[in-house]
């Protein structure tokens, strides 16, 4: 595990293995952007496979000092040298993954609440990744889109970075920094993409910069909103 110095990255980009896709060409215009942290997600993969590909996502990652996560899998992370992990609702626990990870280790917890956002803020966690934001294909079975105005609820009740994801585009980021998130996660925003290297640099000039001004988002009527 490296350590970075740098400020907390805006931009996740996650690895999409899904029907034997190779993901480093989108890591790569990721990192290019100077901005990125990848998540290395491979739920199709078996674990020598994931701990492959979290290596070589490490090899192309350290020269430009980028940040490396796994999904769900710590003993991957921990075996690979990455620098932290993401954990899903369903996942071990933020604080007992802090008793088995080193200080400095950076853990992320998945929330779509703001009870589930204090919680996991005392439990240790470094970020919050919040979504769905928008509606999306790449994971199925998931709840409502929270909406700017859900994403507005949770910062409102944590000091610590929102990440949103789910249905995240360039044209989308203005809202969601502007709700408070402090970046934006994406899969198919690259690998489905024409051209990964103008999405990916799209993204990075879109969250480059304070936000604008935050307005004002009646919290109680996001569902609502949502759904119509």
């Amino acid at each position: 595990m490296t350590q970075n110095h740098r400020p907390f990255p805006r931009l996740h980009v996650l690895t999409d293995t899904r029907d034997g896709r190779d993901p480093l060409p989108e890591v790569r215009c990721a990192i290019s952007t100077g901005m990125a942290a990848i998540q290395v997600r491979a739920k199709d993969r078996t674990d020598r496979e994931v701990f492959a590909l979290t290596t070589a996502v490490l090899e192309l990652a350290r020269p430009a000092g980028t940040l490396v996560l796994v999904d769900d899998r710590v003993d991957i992370a921990l075996a690979a040298g990455a620098d932290g992990v993401h954990l899903g609702a369903n996942d071990l626990p933020v604080a007992a993954v802090r008793r088995l990870t080193p200080n400095g280790f950076i853990v992320g917890a998945t929330v779509r609440n703001p009870e589930m956002a204090r919680a996991a803020e005392a439990d240790g966690a470094t970020y919050l990744g919040a979504g769905p934001v928008h509606p999306t294909a790449t994971k199925l079975g998931l709840p409502d889109p929270l909406g700017p105005h859900g994403i507005a609820a949770l910062t409102a009740a944590t000091a610590l970075p929102v990440i949103a994801i789910g249905g995240v585009t360039p044209q989308r980021v203005s809202d969601l920094r502007a709700a408070g998130a402090h970046g934006v996660a994406v899969v198919t925003a690259l690998s489905a993409a024409a051209d990964p290297a103008a999405v990916a640099t799209a993204l990075a000039a879109a969250l480059d910069g304070p936000p604008g001004q935050r307005r004002p988002v009646p919290v109680a009527q996001h569902r609502d909103e949502v759904r119509a």
